[in-house]
């Protein structure tokens, strides 16, 4: 009882301090909780829950979002599972839509509330992984005495938003853990896992909003792999992942517009005669390739004389 009301002393405190210290992530949530949603530290209190009900139409909503996630939750689980981890996966409200955990472990965590139907958001439970991720927009990790409940410093948590195909906040995938001997660098090791999983869900989650699309990568430094561009067969941009729209400048507005991708990767220094060349040669490259390089198939794929075939591939210098 003695460590509970010591955390929530330091918890007032620090909420109250004007210092460099006071700015941080954690004690801005720590204030959150207190002013926006009344709550205090020493209060005995587990996550809300959904009912019946409400669970089944927040998976329904979903439904996208847990098809592009289980094969990852289930590989992360093999990865994190028998160490004692139990994994979230919430939608953006913070209701949790999926677990996965060791049967060894449900007691313990079924007690937290880190259990399917539970509410992880800052109002419902205070700082926590989830909730403190969903609020703030990024990848956190909240180490035990972090939580702003007394109840929750047994817990270790490192979470990941999800965001959806135009680059909104749609859910959050968490790893949580009771083990005392869990230290800061084991939850840094964590928390790069978790986003390496929660980019892999959010890929799938973006290709299945295009299905009929081709993706390009965008060279984007450190977030080249999750910098996509879903393009049409006229090479119009139909889609882009947040780092795509980060590094190309892209929103929903130019990318309804139909801006070509040539465009959006700053390569449109090329002329419009230029590019209707481009094409012309393209698609006789492509009869080419598909007919083996037989000229007469080639023509008739093209519905053009062989002839005119060949005069087309010697202006375009193709052999």
């Amino acid at each position: 009882m003695h460590e509970h009301s010591a955390h929530a002393e330091h918890v007032y405190t620090s909420a109250r301090r004007d210092s460099a210290a006071a700015s941080s992530p954690v004690v801005a949530s720590w204030r959150r909780c207190m002013t926006m949603h009344q709550l205090a530290p020493e209060d005995e209190r587990a996550p809300l829950r959904v009912t019946d009900e409400e669970f089944r139409r927040a998976r329904e909503q979903s439904g996208q979002l847990i098809a592009s996630a289980t094969e990852e939750l289930d590989r992360l689980f093999t990865t994190v599972g028998r160490a004692g981890c139990c994994l979230l996966l919430t939608d953006r409200n913070g209701i949790a839509l999926e677990r996965r955990g060791a049967a060894g472990d449900d007691k313990e965590f079924q007690e937290l509330g880190l259990w399917t139907g539970s509410v992880w958001t800052e109002a419902s439970i205070g700082t926590n992984g989830i909730g403190t991720a969903l609020a703030d927009e990024r990848a956190v990790a909240i180490f035990r005495d972090q939580h702003f409940f007394c109840a929750n410093t047994s817990l270790s948590c490192t979470t990941a938003p999800i965001r959806d195909h135009r680059g909104r906040v749609a859910a959050a995938l968490d790893i949580s853990t009771c083990r005392e001997d869990v230290n800061e660098m084991t939850l840094t090791i964590l928390t790069q896992t978790v986003r390496d999983a929660a980019m892999r869900i959010e890929l799938n989650l973006f290709r299945s909003a295009f299905p009929s699309a081709r993706f390009l990568m965008v060279p984007a430094g450190v977030n080249s792999a999750a910098a996509l561009l879903a393009v049409d067969r006229h090479d119009l941009v139909l889609g882009a992942t947040r780092a795509a729209r980060i590094a190309l400048q892209l929103d929903d507005k130019r990318i309804a517009a139909g801006i070509p991708a040539a465009d959006a990767l700053h390569e449109a220094g090329v002329s419009q005669q230029e590019e209707i060349v481009e094409a012309e040669k393209a698609a006789l490259l492509r009869a080419l390739s598909r007919t083996s390089g037989n000229v007469s198939q080639a023509a008739v794929a093209l519905g053009i004389s062989r002839a005119t075939l060949h005069r087309k591939m010697k202006k375009f210098d193709l052999h």
